[in-house]
């Protein structure tokens, strides 16, 4: 009976964590809409828009999921996005990502409890270093991590800790 009491909190675990991921997506958009607020207080979208590749370089969160969509749309589709198409398909990639991240944190979380320890931060921070400054360039989605300065960097860990907190937030209020 052990594997019959394990496999529904996997599966709880996975449930939990997809929630969590999602939500936390959505947390760290609108961290980066108030960085972005803060940091270029004029708030026009076409401020905010030059903000995003300033303080990303040239290379946006937004746009490394874009081409990632292009990749997978081209790849599997054979299908060039159109413009209207990038703008569903960018956050849609975003929104997969966390959800994805999240469903392994919370399965990490039901196996090893010990990853909860710090509140999702040092996730979060797993988090950036993987897919940020690991996959991200790896795949060609970014220029190498060495070529954006030090801010970009921690803008985009601030983020990441931001998701990182608020999967664990939400993991630990659906799990009572």
């Amino acid at each position: 009976m052990p594997n019959d009491q394990k496999q529904p909190k996997l599966w709880r675990g996975m449930l939990v964590g997809l929630i969590a991921g999602l939500v936390a997506s959505w947390t760290m958009d609108r961290f980066q809409d108030a960085w972005i607020a803060v940091s270029h207080p004029d708030n026009s979208k076409e401020k905010e828009a030059e903000a995003r590749a300033s303080e990303d370089g040239e290379e946006s969160q937004d746009n490394a999921t874009v081409k990632a969509a292009a990749a997978i749309s081209e790849g599997l589709f054979e299908h060039k996005l159109t413009g209207a198409e990038k703008k569903l398909a960018g956050p849609a990639v975003h929104y997969a990502v966390g959800a994805t991240s999240g469903i392994v944190y919370g399965i990490a979380s039901e196996l090893v409890p010990e990853v909860t320890v710090g509140f999702g931060l040092p996730y979060g921070t797993a988090f950036w270093l993987v897919v940020d400054e690991g996959a991200v360039p790896l795949f060609g989605l970014s220029k190498p991590p060495t070529a954006y300065p030090a801010s970009t960097h921690l803008y985009a860990l601030a983020s990441h800790l931001v998701f990182g907190a608020t999967a664990e937030g939400v993991r630990r209020w659906l799990r009572g």
